[in-house]
């Protein structure tokens, strides 16, 4: 079982112990970042430097490419996680199709991931990824130096049969408070969903 700390992240002997030192002084210095207020950390995408910046309530304007989308579904007060190989737990969510527009690549991934009907999404925010300090980054390849992760919350109305198709093996229905730690994802999709539970108990 993971160890916590006291505010709910994983320990220093867990975080060392796992990925190493830097590691947790890496995950140390995200999070006194967005106790101060702010919402950008850096990540490495396999092996790939990428800077990840939260903008929440950004619209994406007609030059801001969207290339992946995710959602925080919630259905009588809890949200919905999928299990992705190799990834763990995560929102439902994924790339956005060409002739898609991101609101209609949202639904199709709930249906596909979750297997769940979502009504009309509204949009949460921004994660604006950027490869302009990855040494790495190549003009020719799949992405482009800045791209954004739009993210919305969606109210479930029709839940399927689950069929685990689409990479992911499982779903659950987590309560609200528990649903950050659940997720095996970088820092700043915790914040969101810890921020929209925030705004829904309100």
């Amino acid at each position: 079982m993971t160890r916590l700390g006291t505010d709910g992240y994983e320990s220093e002997s867990v975080v060392s112990g796992r990925y190493g030192r830097q590691a947790f002084i890496a995950a140390e210095k995200a999070r006194r970042s967005m106790k101060m207020g702010t919402s950008t950390i850096e990540a490495d995408w396999g092996g790939h430097l990428v800077r990840l910046t939260w903008l929440p309530g950004a619209v994406p304007d007609a030059g801001q490419i969207v290339t992946s989308v995710h959602g925080v579904c919630t259905d009588n007060g809890h949200i919905l996680l999928v299990k992705v190989s190799g990834r763990g737990w995560n929102l439902p969510g994924g790339h956005v199709e060409e002739g898609e527009s991101p609101e209609e690549a949202l639904l199709r991934e709930c249906m596909e991931e979750g297997c769940v009907r979502c009504g009309r999404p509204s949009l949460l925010g921004l994660i604006r990824v950027s490869h302009e300090a990855n040494p790495l980054f190549d003009p020719q390849g799949k992405y482009p130096l800045v791209a954004y992760q739009a993210f919305y919350k969606a109210d479930v109305q029709q839940r399927l049969p689950f069929n685990g198709m689409h990479e992911c093996t499982a779903r659950i229905w987590a309560e609200p408070d528990q649903a950050p730690h659940a997720l095996d994802d970088h820092e700043l999709v915790q914040l969101i969903v810890k921020q929209t539970v925030q705004e829904e108990q309100r």
